[in-house]
């Protein structure tokens, strides 16, 4: 029986390595994974500096005092002195960020709230206004020989942040992404060498002749899952070097400053065990959705939907912040990317992986036994 599926597994190996497509979708996905990394990385920390560093256009329809031409060089306003009509141009045209305009002691905010970044400029201009009203008001209280400090600072404010250790938001975002695109990327890589083993044999004839053969239908599946089987996980594991690379080069950024998003071996190896048991669930899945189909074409279509179901489960639950649950370790798509958000901040939780574990190998049972099913009906096996 071994020397059956070895042959079995030999064959399909072969024609996956010697097919250019299977390799381009085995080898030129994962590339895809530190494009993403670097790409998503270097916008966060640009988006993070600029905000530390930028100086903002700012508008007024009145000339500044004294006190507002100190401010508007304390918070880096580049100012622009005109009448209210042209302000608003030079707003709809982009060349301000905001303008303020008075009327008595009436301060108006002028912002255009169909850009990205202006709920950013009427803080910034909420601020300038409450820093310039607190000179004001205290310049009146000292008018009057009244301590300002006494009236104005009668409470006090401070802020305390609370947060996990070697955690943030962005490093949590970036290697959760990076392991969703290594979901996709084995999703896609089985895909094609599952359709060709099954649906491409039906079209070419060649699988008639191979169940001549004195080999009985469970050895010829067992054969075809583990060449599908191995090419995912070839795909999984160098997608999975890639984002290690990858992350160790963006960890030199500013953004992840004091924060090591790389992860530690207790972390690489269970991530690699994950991706194992992923490989193992669709490249059966793959295999059994296939085998229905009668042309190459047909099973392509059919194995499309698999792509979006393997990457949108665990990126909804990630925006959402779902906490795993028992339950939810054994739903097959939703269990892979709750575990590995759970060991990436360091909650490694044994008995969640361990049910994902069974019940991934149930699932790649009861899946194996469809197809050898499918594979002993000639009515389904050749669309008679």
């Amino acid at each position: 029986m071994k020397n059956k599926i070895f042959s079995i597994l030999k064959k399909e190996l072969r024609e996956v390595f010697r097919d250019k497509k299977s390799l381009s979708m085995m080898l030129i996905i994962p590339i895809m994974i530190p494009l993403l990394v670097i790409g998503m990385s270097s916008f966060f920390d640009y988006q993070i500096n600029k905000n530390i560093d930028n100086s903002y256009n700012v508008g007024f329809n009145y000339k500044l005092s004294d006190y507002e031409n100190e401010l508007t060089k304390n918070v880096k306003f580049k100012n622009k002195i005109d009448n209210e009509k042209n302000l608003e141009k030079l707003l709809e045209d982009g060349k301000l960020d905001f303008f303020i305009t008075k009327k008595d002691n009436k301060y108006t905010i002028h912002y255009d709230q169909n850009i990205e970044t202006s709920t950013l400029y009427v803080t910034v201009a909420e601020q300038y206004l409450n820093s310039y009203k607190s000179i004001l008001q205290a310049n009146y209280l000292d008018e009057f020989s009244i301590n300002s400090k006494e009236v104005l600072d009668i409470i006090t404010i401070d802020y305390k942040t609370i947060s996990k250790k070697n955690n943030s938001f962005y490093a949590n975002y970036i290697t959760t992404y990076a392991f969703l695109f290594i979901i996709m990327a084995i999703t896609i890589s089985a895909t094609y060498p599952a359709t060709d083993t099954t649906a491409g044999e039906k079209e070419r004839g060649t699988l008639e002749t191979l169940l001549t053969f004195p080999i009985k239908s469970r050895d010829i599946i067992l054969g075809k899952f583990l060449s599908v089987f191995i090419s995912s996980i070839i795909t999984g594991v160098l997608s999975f070097i890639l984002t290690l690379i990858s992350l160790l080069y963006v960890n030199k950024m500013d953004i992840y400053k004091n924060i090591s998003i790389l992860p530690n071996l207790n972390t690489s190896l269970i991530t690699i065990f994950i991706i194992i048991c992923y490989s193992a669930l669709i490249s059966g899945l793959c295999i059994s959705i296939a085998s229905y189909s009668k042309t190459f074409k047909e099973a392509q279509s059919a194995l499309t939907p698999l792509s979006f179901i393997s990457f949108f489960p665990g990126m909804i639950a990630f925006m959402i912040k779902i906490k795993t649950t028992t339950l939810m370790s054994i739903i097959p798509f939703l269990n892979f990317t709750q575990i590995f958000n759970d060991i990436n901040s360091n909650n490694i939780n044994y008995l969640h992986i361990s049910l994902m574990f069974i019940s991934t190998v149930f699932y790649i049972g009861l899946i194996l036994f469809i197809i050898i099913k499918q594979y002993r009906n000639e009515k389904v096996l050749f669309n008679s």
